[in-house]
């Protein structure tokens, strides 16, 4: 593993600057490679981009040809035609093009840039057709249903994303608590970005990432679960994870639940956590807004995150939901045999949850702001929960975690005497009205229903579904020499 102490350092950038200084200093592979103590194999593997150099190689090759490292490391290429001959290496490193086949083009001198540049060309036009995240409302719906099975299968629990946000963690100093802003911003700059903060990001996205100049750009405002800190964690996520474009919408889905894991597990580190939760359980104590407090998350994070480690760690399965005041559903995830309303396709988004469930009931409570408890009886078995209507949640959501009733010793707020009971999916628990209310004014009600256009619209198009690149190249060129 190399030294070098900036993880960001672009191999392919670095072999192109440093050919180019080679041969402006007229030097042959092997008369560099004496200066240096390598072998002329090495360099050429260093400068086709195959070998990652270690600091003291890096520092040995600058004295030899009499520039700063600084110079061979900058973050642009040396020429047009080196930017060139990067980008077709990496065209051909990608699995679109390699699926065509084709024997690998060297960009040797003999090749014109134009005609590296007709391929780059045809390249792009080739991802734009194959790049299929767009997909049919019910292949997104069919996507979502696998890809909440994988999570229940696994406990929502993934080892190799806690394992990273361990290891990014690591070089700062982390002790426990929450993570502070110096901490975070480290965690960011360790990785080779910088943060900027801007009041015109386009609409369309969260976060905007200059991969050529190493920058992230994020709105300065509060979202809840997408504030600038877990949004600025969720994009460094997908370069962590080594995350490419997706190829369809089902990809697109699972690297969104892996870089929003990340950001987690890193404001909420495992092993301070589990510690956490252990000592309350310990107590029969255990508390979303302990977590969320102790942490400084959002209500939504902290319900999520226990989701990841309860059934790993605490041996406790659950269920958590997301939904709106009228009951539709906008996330959930369950372990514990809970029953969440679906369609033919097991997807559950967009469902309408039963209104006597307490994530529905917390809306009519005195005070929907404080922990609302109940115990459900359902069909499947009798369940204790807790929800709460997140400030910062969009749409004025409301954040359910449950467990099975043998399970509510654990929990604070166990001692609750609400007790509803739900017969859903049975329609005649709380889809049709009362038989009284039925006889009265069937025939005699004319309501204006409020248009859901958006259910008559494809899914949006692109490599990341809901983005408008034209509005993201505008205000990455405009901010090129920021």
């Amino acid at each position: 593993m190399s030294s070098f102490p900036n993880e960001g350092l672009d191999v392919h950038l670095f072999g192109q600057r440093l050919r180019h200084v080679r041969r402006a200093r007229g030097l042959t592979l092997d008369a560099l490679g004496k200066r240096v103590g390598r072998a002329p194999s090495v360099l050429s593997l260093l400068e086709n981009g195959r070998r990652e150099p270690k600091l003291s190689l890096i520092e040995a090759l600058a004295s030899a040809l009499g520039v700063s490292v600084d110079e061979l490391t900058r973050r642009e290429a040396p020429s047009r035609r080196a930017q060139l001959e990067i980008e077709l290496d990496r065209a051909q490193r990608d699995p679109v093009y390699a699926g065509l086949g084709l024997p690998y083009l060297h960009p040797g001198p003999r090749v014109p840039s134009e005609a590296i540049e007709h391929v780059l060309a045809l390249f792009g036009e080739l991802r734009t057709q194959r790049a299929k995240p767009t997909a049919t409302p019910e292949e997104a719906r069919v996507a979502n249903a696998e890809l909440r099975a994988m999570m229940r299968d696994r406990g929502n629990y993934f080892a190799e994303v806690e394992s990273a946000a361990a290891r990014a963690l690591a070089p700062v100093g982390y002790s426990g608590g929450a993570l502070s802003q110096g901490m975070l911003l480290s965690v960011v700059s360790h990785h080779g970005f910088a943060v900027r903060y801007v009041q015109d990001l386009p609409r369309s996205a969260r976060s905007v990432t200059d991969l050529r100049n190493r920058r992230i750009y994020l709105r300065q405002e509060s979202l809840g679960t997408h504030t600038p800190r877990a949004v600025l964690l969720q994009t460094l996520g997908h370069f962590v994870l080594g995350h490419s474009a997706p190829a369809d919408f089902a990809e697109f889905l699972r690297q969104r639940v892996q870089a929003n894991y990340f950001a987690a597990a890193v404001l909420v580190p495992e092993h301070a956590a589990v510690a956490f939760l252990r000592h309350a359980r310990e107590d029969k104590n255990l508390s979303v807004e302990d977590l969320r407090d102790v942490f400084s998350v959002s209500y939504e994070m902290a319900a999520h995150r226990f989701t990841n480690l309860a059934t790993h760690h605490l041996d406790l399965r659950c269920h958590f939901v997301r939904n709106d005041a009228g009951g539709i559903i906008y996330k959930a995830y369950e372990n514990d045999g809970v029953v969440f309303p679906a369609d033919a396709t097991g997807a559950i988004e967009g469902q309408r949850m039963c209104r006597f469930w307490s994530g529905r009931q917390i809306f009519s409570a005195a005070d929907r702001f404080s922990p609302h408890y109940q115990y459900s009886d359902t069909p499947s078995g009798t369940y204790w929960c807790v929800a709460s209507v997140d400030p910062g949640s969009e749409r004025g959501s409301a954040i359910t975690l449950g467990v099975r009733f043998d399970d509510a010793r654990w929990f604070r707020g166990r001692d609750t005497t609400r007790r509803t009971k739900s017969n859903c999916p049975d329609p005649s628990c709380c889809q049709r009205p009362p038989a009284r209310l039925a006889a009265r004014w069937d025939g005699m009600a004319w309501p204006s229903a409020r248009a859901h256009s958006h259910i008559l619209s494809a899914l949006p198009s692109g490599s990341f579904p809901g983005v408008d690149e034209a509005d993201i190249y505008a205000f990455l060129d405009a901010r090129e020499h920021d």
